[in-house]
């Protein structure tokens, strides 16, 4: 058990992922500390332990064996939430990443060009939708996360036989959707925009070679060579490639920014295509942002180091936060800092 009061906690199930923003909080001398949502416990008559929470839990914790981690994250949100306990990228931000069908809605009321989305609980169901589909389309998860389980289908036999030889795709919400496919040009790749406290930070052009793992972690996209990472495994293919975008399109920028402000997400990115067409189409909003060293150090600074300047500000504003006055806390984890 911890004696002495952190002013942040960081909510994660990656520790890997983690590294780089714990360092550099340590080395600006902040107060915090980790907690593993993966293997852990709240009471209702705990009190906070920290003046501010910040979330980066991620929606693909189950294809790294921590199912479980999700829906703690939400509850434990939600519980310091009716507290009153400030928490950055919270449960409504969350739960808005964990589903891209809302996504796909809140872009449509935005007036904001993105793909047309049919969401499905049952493969046949698809057949009411028989005439507006076009082929080919993408299969993918309401609940994704650095791009598990997305792929390209030719027709609704297709989804019915990936459904029926292996029930488990399912897992972990039962809920898929069948997407617009956006032919692009491969060597303009799709762009990338990290927004934080509402403001552009950088914007990197990402080459995928046809994948669907877009994760900007160097933990599972280093530069130039092959990652681990959960969601693909390493391949033969070539590597995901990021490049930094100086002159990303003001007008991209100002619709992105739109994007961040109905999201009311803190630290997060937002991806956009340009299709063979001339649609620029919008089409994911992630509040996990794992930022890329190697692209910050292209615009002169490093990214974390950014992070925990918005992250200082925001203690700065709750300083005098009843919770942290209050006394201990009964809260447990695994994770020691």
């Amino acid at each position: 058990m911890h004696t002495t009061r952190p002013d942040l906690i960081v909510l994660h199930e990656h520790p890997e992922w983690q590294k780089p923003l714990f360092a550099a909080l340590e080395r600006r001398g902040v107060s915090f500390r980790p907690f593993d949502v993966t293997r852990a416990a709240f009471s209702n008559a705990d009190t906070p332990a920290a003046r501010l929470y910040f979330n980066q839990a991620s929606p693909s914790a189950y294809v790294r064996g921590h199912t479980r981690a999700v829906p703690f994250a939400l509850a434990y949100m939600r519980t310091l939430e009716l507290l009153g306990v400030p928490v950055l990228n919270g449960a409504d931000v969350f739960e808005l990443e964990l589903s891209k069908s809302a996504q796909a809605t809140l872009l449509r009321t935005l007036d904001i060009d993105c793909p047309r989305s049919i969401t499905f609980n049952e493969a046949g169901a698809l057949r009411a939708y028989a005439r507006q589909l076009r082929w080919p389309a993408v299969l993918k998860p309401d609940q994704g996360g650095s791009g598990a389980r997305i792929q390209v289908v030719d027709s609704i036999e297709q989804i019915e036989a990936i459904f029926a030889a292996d029930p488990s795709v399912w897992l972990p919400d039962n809920l898929f959707l069948l997407q617009e496919y956006l032919p692009h040009d491969p060597e303009q790749g799709i762009v990338r925009l990290e927004f934080l406290g509402g403001e552009l930070l950088y914007a990197m052009r990402v080459k995928t070679h046809g994948r669907f793992n877009l994760c900007p972690s160097p933990v599972c996209n280093p530069d130039g060579h092959e990652g681990a990472c959960d969601v693909n495994g390493p391949t033969a293919a070539l590597p995901v490639e990021f490049y930094p975008y100086p002159d990303v399109p003001a007008a991209a920028v100002e619709t992105a920014r739109r994007i961040v402000g109905a999201a009311r997400l803190d630290v997060g990115g937002i991806e956009y295509l340009e299709t063979a067409d001339g649609r620029r189409v919008f089409y994911d909003i992630n509040a996990n942002s794992n930022l890329r060293p190697s692209i910050g150090e292209a615009f002169g600074f490093d990214p974390f180091e950014r992070v925990v300047d918005f992250l200082v500000s925001r203690l700065a504003r709750c300083r005098h936060h009843p919770g942290a006055q209050a006394p201990g806390w009964q809260g447990a984890t695994t994770e020691h800092s």
